[in-house]
């Protein structure tokens, strides 16, 4: 056998091996169950993955809500592509980064009243998907009440998706949480003096 068809051999073995352990791994997964998803980390990327799940969930006809804590004083590619979607209810926070409003009380008023657009999508069984952008800085500037967060989260209809985004996440977060992501911050354009572009950074 020449060396070429030793190679095809030896590939097609080894992808025979590999469909048999994927196909054991599907046919064990028979829980239906609506996820809480947590994407963290110091990385750019969190907001657009979550962005992307709910462009997948609005395709397949999937109602959804989202709420952005922190972000709303910028045109956001997202909101310009979602806020009028029939199938999305979209509240945003729009108080813009706390390093630009300086006011605490300020901050905490407008983090509680967002919160109660959140918690209603989270009562809401007709509500399929909700998205809660950097929200896990409301719980680490003590905006939000931890426990009612969380307490909200856990009782949410059965069937509903959660995706949460956000740098630091908390352990009792993580907790929670069907599946975690972390994306790391190993180079990024900004540090190198390069403005945030347009549709890729907002």
């Amino acid at each position: 056998m020449d060396h070429n068809a030793e190679r095809r051999l030896r590939h097609k073995r080894a992808m025979q091996r590999k469909k048999a352990h994927v196909d054991e791994r599907i046919a064990q997964a028979v829980i239906d169950k609506g996820l809480m998803v947590v994407l963290t980390g110091n990385g750019k990327g969190k907001s657009s993955s979550a962005f992307g799940m709910l462009a997948r969930s609005v395709g397949h006809g999937l109602r959804c809500g989202v709420v952005q804590f922190i972000k709303g004083q910028w045109e956001c590619g997202e909101h310009l592509l979602f806020a009028s979607h029939p199938l999305v209810e979209f509240h945003v926070m729009a108080t813009g980064f706390t390093w630009e409003t300086q006011d605490r009380e300020l901050d905490i008023a407008a983090a509680r009243e967002t919160w109660a657009h959140a918690a209603a999508l989270l009562r809401n069984p007709a509500v399929q998907v909700v998205l809660l952008d950097e929200l896990t800085y409301m719980l680490t500037y003590g905006y939000l009440d931890a426990t009612d967060v969380l307490q909200t989260l856990r009782e949410r209809p059965a069937h509903q998706h959660v995706i949460v985004t956000g740098r630091n996440a908390s352990d009792a977060l993580l907790e929670l949480a069907d599946t975690v992501s972390e994306v790391r911050d190993i180079k990024h354009a900004f540090n190198s003096g390069v403005r945030v572009q347009k549709g890729i950074d907002y």
